[in-house]
């Protein structure tokens, strides 16, 4: 068994689902799992919907209405003006309108986790019929009765005994499946989310239950590269790394996998495979056990729109432990993710981001208590086996506002 994810950039369009077609040709298997993601940026695009349902702003058809027209216009580019496709997509458009009619729960939370799953079906509906289409046969399978969760929506938790055995029921037998990344289910009709750029956990996780022989995400980019080159012109291909190292990178903002993939792979010594959809033919990045990097690199991750926030006692005591144990309570009460820690005696600064745009209710929370400073909308560079000549050269040509290391990392806080 084979399990390979596509994300969303590789099915923006027809010619990127035709394209996952050619490779799904070209591995000559009927051994397989495939996670597919939202098309293209349709996820966002649901966020919108969502948000304008729950404002109640005009702009809510329009939302619709640009989500259908995006998701028929590749429908007719790659089936013509009719099919039982048609048909299928406009099921699942009227049970969202039938949600927002119906619905009663206030909770945001609840509902995007109900309508942005969406996305996924959609995508995966399509891409199913297409493959059927042109003569690769396959099973549809929904997530949302497969990857079974607690309530904690927009970030579930994985019920893995739950999970396995429902994974264990759904794929019996040497074939093609189609099936949703990120989206899973907790209750009949009640469904969440993994949190965002969840479809790579998703993989991970068929990956281990079947004890896959690996797992591949097919990228836009030739594989891992030692820095994101929307951000600096010259990259190295990282041709072999270890699950140590890609975790590491991982937590540190390589947007290339999730944080959350690793760690069910090495549990099972599953090889992932980072590769590119633009060139399939080329080997890209393996993830395993052994070598930590090659070939040696230093590696730049980079997180843009962070929160640089000191706290400090009201009194100007000093900032103790149970200061701080207060202070990531009302963190996690926030949904508040802290990405570098830096206390002196009497503040404690974080770097922080606000996913869920919670920060107004967190400066609250901690005005009470706390005197708050904070800069908006600054960046987070983490440098991964640094040299003395790298870290100058960036506190030479940016606005360092705070610096943190280790033998192995550098972290530097820039406006």
């Amino acid at each position: 068994m084979k399990v390979f994810k596509f994300g969303g950039a590789s099915v923006k369009n027809a010619d990127g689902v035709k394209n996952i077609a050619s490779i799904i040709q070209a591995q000559e298997t009927q051994d397989l799992v495939i996670v597919i993601s939202a098309m293209g940026k349709m996820t966002n695009a649901f966020e919108a919907l969502i948000k304008s349902y729950v404002n109640q702003t005009e702009d809510f058809k329009v939302h619709l209405d640009y989500i259908r027209t995006y998701h028929f216009d590749i429908i007719h580019d790659l089936f013509g003006s009719s099919g039982a496709i048609y048909t299928e997509i406009e099921l699942y458009f009227a049970q969202i309108a039938q949600f927002f009619q119906s619905n009663k729960n206030p909770d945001y939370d609840y509902i995007y986790d109900q309508i942005v799953s969406f996305g996924e079906l959609i995508s995966t509906k399509i891409i199913s019929h297409y493959l059927r289409a042109h003569g690769i046969e396959n099973t549809w399978l929904d997530a949302r009765q497969i990857i079974h969760t607690d309530f904690q929506y927009r970030t579930a938790n994985v019920d893995w005994v739950t999970t396995g055995q429902n994974i264990q029921h759904a794929i019996t037998q040497e074939k093609i499946y189609i099936t949703q990344g990120f989206i899973g289910g907790v209750a009949q009709d009640t469904y969440t989310t993994l949190g965002r750029e969840g479809s790579d956990y998703t993989a991970a996780i068929f990956s281990h239950v079947l004890n896959a022989e690996s797992m591949t995400i097919w990228k836009d980019v030739p594989g891992v590269l030692n820095a994101d080159p929307r951000h600096f012109e010259q990259t190295t291909l990282l041709e072999k790394i270890s699950y140590r190292e890609a975790l590491e990178m991982a937590f540190y903002g390589a947007t290339v996998i999730h944080p959350k993939t690793i760690k069910p792979l090495e549990n099972k010594n599953i090889a992932l495979y980072v590769r590119s959809f633009l060139h399939p033919e080329l080997q890209g990045t393996m993830i395993t056990k052994g070598t930590s990097i090659f070939p040696e690199s230093v590696c730049y991750t980079y997180k843009e729109q962070q929160i640089l926030l000191s706290i400090s006692t009201k009194d100007f005591s000093f900032m103790m432990e149970y200061n701080i144990s207060h202070i990531f309570q009302i963190f996690t009460e926030n949904r508040i993710k802290v990405n570098l820690i830096q206390n002196s005696a009497i503040s404690f600064s974080v770097c922080i981001e606000d996913l869920y745009q919670e920060f107004e209710h967190l400066k609250n929370a901690l005005s009470e208590h706390y005197n708050i400073e904070f800069d908006e909308n600054v960046k987070l560079i983490s440098i991964r086996h640094y040299t003395p000549q790298v870290l100058q050269e960036f506190e030479n040509t940016h606005s360092v506002l705070l610096i943190q290391q280790s033998n192995e990392v550098a972290q530097m806080v820039i406006k």
